[in-house]
């Protein structure tokens, strides 16, 4: 979902470089979840969090902020935030405090 579009929810699939991507694989029963941070976005993390696996019925939110260079040289600024589950979970789930959170949240000029 994005802002844009009024946050209305749609599935496919896109390669768009700016974009973060997400690793999702089944291991012994549980979800393993990696977010890949977009090569062009700033601030460059060099360390970053591993992987996370998620139980049946587990959820979790990722954030991850990046700042990027228009075409006309203004910056431009953007909050990712991946609220991710595992299985069935209430409806109002993610509009709650998560059970697990990764802040990536950088300090951004």
């Amino acid at each position: 979902m994005a802002e844009a579009d009024g946050f209305e929810p749609h599935e496919g699939l896109r390669r768009v470089s700016y974009r973060s991507e997400v690793r999702l694989r089944l291991e012994d029963g549980q979800l393993r979840v990696e977010l890949l941070a977009s090569a062009w976005g700033r601030p460059r993390r060099h360390r970053r969090p591993p992987a996370v696996r998620l139980a049946h019925g587990e959820w979790l939110r990722w954030q991850i902020n990046y700042r990027f260079t228009g075409m006309n040289g203004a910056w431009l600024y953007r909050l990712d935030t991946l609220n991710l589950a595992h299985g069935a979970v209430p409806a109002a789930a993610f509009l709650g405090e998560p059970p697990r959170f990764i802040d990536e949240r950088a300090h951004i000029w």
